[in-house]
């Protein structure tokens, strides 16, 4: 019998590939989807990787609603906990993103403390771990967010505040033997998609560089991730022994600015692709009317550099070159047009 691990948020770009890595290892999946009609497109995306057989099924969850939880969780030994709301532009109301980050996290918690579940990986993000200081800002494992300082955006915010309200559950455990978590860090995330579906942050934002729409690039750095090195994270994660209790920063060695990002594509035959700069004024002023720029503002004029060090050494694991990673979103977003 294959070990069954629950996935939430099959349906995203990266809840894809976690399944594809896990059905490629060797368990049994079990997907939450908001709506069970949106299982036979999970099924075409995964199946472009690997052949699910009999290993893959799907249950209905909501973030917002204890209905299913329980259930979800029989007969699984592990959880991993993908699905968050994500989108580029901030809300009129930050609680709009801080309740289904937050709530849809305690959810999975509970029920699968209950469910007697051995470990959860949580899917968090290097926008938890980002201290908001001067220009240049080294992050690791030990760093967060404060959320309450300026211009931090909403997305942050509910990162950062759903993964600390998922320690403090798992630090107030007094049992003999309490439930583990391990949290996986990315920074933006590029990378094939298999769903073909561009709507996500960063494959938005690829595609508009790609066609030309994007006119000039932030003045920004930070360490980027490719999609399938967080979903091999993700399932090392599962049963390494010395993952447990630990944050993973998932990313590039390096910091990488959008503008070197750009410049790959310029410089493999993508010309409609922009290598100006836009002036950091310019994108502040932008912000106060423009809710899509608003979300960039902590970024601008800075350069975040993680550390991998621990990742590298816990799962014997090096990053994808990030010239393979820009060059083959590209094409998979020019294989649907």
């Amino acid at each position: 019998m294959n070990k069954k691990v629950l996935l939430t948020g099959i349906s995203g770009y990266i809840g894809n590939h976690c399944a594809v890595e896990l059905l490629k290892n060797g368990y049994s999946v079990r997907g939450s989807v908001r709506s069970l009609s949106k299982s036979e497109k999970v099924i075409d995306a995964i199946k472009k990787e690997v052949d699910p057989k009999d290993n893959l099924e799907f249950c209905e969850l909501d973030l917002l609603n204890d209905d299913g939880w329980d259930d979800a969780m029989k007969g699984c030994e592990f959880v991993m906990h993908v699905a968050s709301p994500f989108i580029n532009i901030e809300p009129k109301d930050e609680n709009e993103y801080i309740r289904p980050a937050v709530d849809g996290t305690m959810r999975a918690l509970n029920a699968a403390k209950k469910a007697g579940i051995k470990r959860v990986v949580l899917t968090s993000s290097m926008v938890s771990m980002l201290e908001n200081a001067d220009k240049s800002i080294k992050v690791d494992s030990k760093s967060w967010t404060n959320v309450k300082a300026k211009n931090v955006s909403t997305y942050a915010k509910s990162k950062t505040l759903a993964e600390r309200a998922a320690w403090d559950f798992i630090n107030a455990q007094t049992d003999a033997t309490p439930m583990e978590l391990t949290v996986v860090n990315p920074g933006p995330v590029f990378g094939p998609t298999l769903s073909g579906d561009l709507s996500g942050a960063s494959m938005g934002m690829f595609k508009q560089m790609m066609s030309g729409k994007m006119p000039m690039v932030p003045q920004a750095a930070i360490n980027m991730s490719d999609v399938r090195d967080i979903a091999k994270i993700h399932v090392l994660a599962l049963e390494n022994e010395k993952a447990a209790g630990k944050r993973f920063i998932v990313t590039t060695e390096e910091p990488f600015a959008f503008q070197e990002l750009a410049k790959i594509l310029k410089s493999n035959g993508y010309d409609n692709v922009s290598t100006r700069l836009a002036p950091n004024f310019l994108l502040n002023l932008i912000g106060n009317f423009d809710r899509e720029a608003r979300s960039m503002r902590s970024f601008i004029g800075k350069t975040y550099n993680g550390d991998i060090s621990l990742t590298k050494k816990t799962f014997d694991w090096s990053p994808m070159p990030f010239k393979k990673t820009v060059l083959d979103t590209a094409k998979s977003i020019e294989s649907y047009p």
